[in-house]
């Protein structure tokens, strides 16, 4: 054989497959993918249970839309709410989610399956250990109902990972993902997003608070605030704790009317710009980025960071708080991923990202933790580096 066809023979073929795991590895996708030894899993005492539940765990990410597709019917038809006060029978459900005896029939069923509702005796039906923790509690609600603009805009995922489904409702719903000028937004262009945080945010305060002491500082300045629902909470739990918000004008001038109705004027102002283009007022102690840095890319992130470094007092301190990356962690890797591509900016990072980041802006001494309610949220404290 010439020596030029043996070059093209060999440029033709796939690389070799280097390194032992590489090797075991690609043995066992080939195993697993075989029809043949699936069946032999399947039916092997030892490998049934194993087999079982990647069976089911697999439907469940294909069944997943309709669980979520349930879980919100239950939520608009403010299901949990009903049941709260005493377990009904299914005629009473049908009359006071006004659905014909079927239609409900087949919702209680899934609701059932689901644990957002339980059966209580032969035709009662009461709350599941899901639908409790849903039952009057307006933050996880309005989260719930939310999705609605991801869904619609996940409709077409292919779609949407290439950029061919043009704008998006969570663009629309965030406007400014991509406003030219955000500092220019409207009352009324943030009061839809902005109501959202303020329901939300006390469901991430909570976690925060509960791992940071904010009242070891004299004066928090909370950046992307919002209408001040992490400082109200943050001022609870810290009477003597000065408070400063900054956020767009037309979200400020709202935060500034909260701190009105709770009596926090003497304690609490609020300043409007762009945090990407303006300087943070000083002062403060402590300066809080909830649910913030995910939203931008990284020179967006930088920038901030170096901003909330010189807006600090000296040996002031950063309190970060967001979803952060972790190896098999679905919310930040999965859910916040996609989501953030549907809105059209941000991502989630890791701890090790964030640091570089941070290191890049002028802090040190960064440590991580995990909120220990339900949400897990990500937190990081970080200190400024010495002159």
């Amino acid at each position: 054989m010439p020596a030029s066809w043996s070059r093209d023979l060999r440029s033709a073929l796939p690389p070799p497959v280097t390194g032992l795991l590489d090797r075991a590895k690609g043995l066992s996708d080939r195993l697993l993918s075989s029809e043949s030894f699936q069946a032999r899993a399947a039916a092997f005492p030892l490998t049934r249970i194993i087999a079982r539940r990647r069976a089911r765990d697999l439907f469940d990410l294909c069944a997943g839309f309709v669980y979520s597709q349930t879980l919100l019917a239950c939520v608009e038809l403010r299901l949990f709410d009903v049941l709260l006060d005493r377990p009904l029978s299914l005629h009473q459900l049908a009359a006071r989610l006004q659905l014909n005896r079927e239609a409900c029939t087949r919702l209680l069923s899934a609701a059932v399956a689901l644990r957002l509702v339980e059966m209580r005796g032969e035709d009662r039906y009461g709350l599941g250990p899901l639908g409790a923790s849903l039952a009057r509690n307006p933050s996880l609600t309005a989260m719930i109902e939310h999705h609605r603009h991801l869904y619609e805009d996940m409709r077409d995922p292919v779609a949407l990972l290439r950029g061919d489904g043009g704008e998006t409702q969570l663009s629309r719903y965030w406007p400014y993902a991509d406003a030219p000028e955000p500092a220019a937004l409207s009352s009324d262009q943030v009061s839809e997003y902005s109501s959202l945080m303020a329901l939300s945010q006390p469901l991430v305060a909570e976690e925060v608070l509960d791992a940071y002491a904010v009242g070891q500082h004299r004066c928090i300045l909370d950046v992307g605030g919002g209408e001040g629902a992490f400082l109200q909470k943050a001022a609870e739990r810290a009477p003597k704790l000065q408070l400063m918000l900054f956020d767009l004008p037309a979200v400020s001038e709202r935060a500034t009317a909260t701190f009105a109705r709770l009596g926090l004027q003497g304690r609490a102002a609020a300043f409007g710009g762009n945090f990407l283009s303006q300087p943070l007022p000083k002062g403060a102690d402590l300066i809080s980025l909830v649910r913030i840095l995910l939203d931008h890319d990284d020179s967006s992130v930088l920038r901030l960071l170096k901003a909330c470094r010189e807006a600090l007092c000296q040996d002031g301190t950063l309190l970060i708080a967001e979803p952060m990356v972790e190896p098999g962690d679905r919310i930040a890797s999965a859910y916040f991923n996609m989501y953030l591509l549907a809105m059209g900016r941000g991502r989630p990072r890791t701890t090790t990202h964030l640091s570089k980041l941070l290191n890049a802006a002028g802090f040190e001494d960064i440590t991580f933790s995990k909120g220990r309610r339900v949400l897990r949220t990500g937190i990081a404290v970080a200190r400024m580096r010495s002159a």
